[in-house]
């Protein structure tokens, strides 16, 4: 796709501004990296930039164009976080979905209180109230540059005259197709006419995102759509009413911040998990060094390091992990230097800890991510999601675009893991109005003032570790940030206790699986890949962007006068 065919020249009328920079750090004047989940939203987020927008106009502009050709993803259905670092401020969208005023705590279990599996993954009731349109629109109106119009004008053409179809979203609607058709969802009906290589348009999803783009974030919770969305419910037995949506609210929250090797380390605070977890894991290593010294990489001592790591991470994440709003997360004292020591004292450098040892230590898969760095040095580090791939596998009626299946992500009973294997605890539990707990972990590194690093990752339970591997690597093993992020990884997340998986794609050599089998694991393939991560990197001050190869992501470094 060309500039001009993703920006109308009548567009370009309603930009007058002139922008100067003198670049985001010594060495890497007039330059801008951007890492993203597909060439479409890779293509957008160039354009932007060259038209003199920021960071947050090219997130905005990605996030609305993603959600024509990332479906399984990318989302207006949906919600997430949004890490940002502009103008030397840093901020944070917390844009997560909500639980509709109708949901109880019991919503998933039967007459005798035991869990329904699926009742929380596939159709109406597993929907959440979305976040996205608004939470692209606050962060529009803090920071944007550029017409509000303007930015949406790429994901309209795209729905309304089509997109080629990648092979692996072909391949990821193939596989869905059949447990939707189950399910009872209209998945199939907007869905089935997709096919690799080939043009496919969404008139309905053109029309909304039209709407939306006349009428700005009112639209979709008070307008047309938010009446689309309520037949949609009415239609399923779904839970979200005018309320709910009228009353939806973005929350702007602080950053979790630890200084951390000289750096300043941002990430997601609650309701995601993933910052407190992130930040454990890089400081439990460091606590670790002796431990870790001279360890090659993904060596079977390197990993059961990693997993003893992980097991403490996840009991925190179980007991203290949640809404904010309706619990006192003591997030700050779980990312303490001294705490994280006293938990990194626990892990038994030769022996798999038993699930009765490792307690919370304080005493009484489908998502998205995207990294953008600008001209001006500002940076948006962006993770949204549907929850599972294409969501809830319901499309809004007349509106064209799917819904999350974010109930999933509370604890429908505590004690029993959700689709990721994930154990919740009370604090997690399903109420009114609560925003479900997340391991979404979009994360910036800053060094004097400037970031050196913006990543992030889908993943579901499998993102902070995915993260901390890759940071692992670009720091402590020195790899490009291309081999970074496609290098194997591996998760462990408490339960089952002696189990390790790994990526099914780029597995483990054999000999490292056996070494891991003679330890005591019972190591497998993931069900999944693990992540799709984006990074930027300016770490020694050379400016460097990469995709997962795991994805279609495309990264870039442009220059400014390209």
């Amino acid at each position: 796709m060309s500039f001009k065919i993703l920006f109308p020249s009548r567009a370009l009328l309603l930009i007058a501004f002139c922008f100067c920079s003198s670049g985001w750090a010594a060495g890497d004047d007039d330059r801008a990296a951007f890492a993203m989940p597909d060439s479409y939203s890779a293509d957008v987020t160039g354009a932007v930039l060259r038209l003199g927008g920021n960071a947050v106009d090219a997130a905005v502009a990605a996030s609305f164009t993603l959600s024509v050709t990332l479906p399984e993803a990318g989302n207006i259905g949906g919600g997430g976080f949004m890490l940002l670092r502009m103008d030397d401020e840093a901020a944070f969208v917390d844009y997560r979905e909500t639980a509709p005023s109708g949901a109880s705590r019991d919503m998933y279990l039967d007459e005798d209180g035991n869990f329904v599996s699926g009742r929380s993954e596939i159709g109406h009731l597993s929907v959440g109230v979305p976040g996205t349109v608004a939470g692209m629109w606050e962060a529009h109106q803090k920071y944007g540059r550029l017409p509000w119009a303007v930015l949406l004008a790429p994901a309209i053409k795209l729905a309304r005259e089509g997109f080629f179809v990648h092979p692996q979203l072909a391949e990821n609607r193939s596989d869905a197709a059949e447990s939707f058709e189950r399910g009872g969802v209209n998945f199939n009906q907007y869905f089935s006419g997709m096919r690799a290589r080939e043009l496919f348009k969404q008139p309905e999803l053109a029309a909304t995102l039209q709407r939306i783009s006349e009428n700005g974030a009112r639209e979709f919770y008070t307008g047309e759509t938010a009446g689309l969305i309520l037949e949609e419910m009415q239609r399923g037995g779904g839970l979200i009413n005018a309320s709910d949506l009228a009353d939806y609210k973005v929350i702007w929250r602080e950053p979790l911040e630890i200084s951390w090797r000289g750096y300043r380390l941002l990430s997601a605070p609650p309701p995601s998990s993933g910052g407190i977890a992130l930040m454990q894991l890089l400081q439990m290593k460091d606590a670790l060094h002796e431990q870790f010294k001279g360890l090659s990489h993904n060596s079977v001592q390197y990993i059961h390091l990693v997993a003893e790591m992980e097991k403490r991470v996840f009991a925190d994440r179980a007991e203290y992990a949640g809404d904010p709003e309706f619990f006192e997360v003591p997030a700050n004292e779980l990312v303490t230097a001294d705490y994280v020591s006293s938990r990194a004292a626990e892990v038994n450098p030769l022996a798999i800890s038993r699930l009765e040892g490792v307690r919370p230590g304080l005493e009484p898969k489908d998502t998205t991510h995207f990294s953008i760095l600008d001209f001006d040095g500002n940076a948006v580090s962006n993770t949204y999601t549907l929850n599972a791939t294409f969501g809830s596998g319901v499309v809004v009626g007349g509106a064209g675009f799917l819904l999350n299946d974010e109930m999933d992500d509370f604890s429908s009973k505590p004690g029993v893991p959700n689709q990721y294997g994930v154990v919740g605890g009370e604090v997690n539990a399903i109420e009114p109005g609560k925003r479900m707990l997340s391991s979404m972990s979009p994360t910036i590194l800053v060094k004097d003032g400037r970031p050196v690093m913006v990543v992030g990752t889908p993943g579901g339970s499998t993102i902070f570790t995915s993260v901390f591997q890759v940071m692992v690597n670009l720091m402590d093993f020195d790899m490009s940030p291309e081999r970074a992020v496609s290098s194997t990884r591996f998760h462990h997340q408490l339960l089952p206790p002696d189990e390790v998986t790994f990526d099914p794609g780029i597995p483990l050599p054999s000999r490292t699986v056996e070494g891991l089998v003679q330890r005591g694991y019972a190591p497998r393939p993931h069900d999944w890949a693990l992540g799709d991560v984006m990074v930027v990197s300016g770490l020694n001050g050379n400016l460097r962007a990469a995709a997962d190869p795991r994805g279609r992501g495309v990264a870039k470094v442009m220059a400014r006068e390209e």
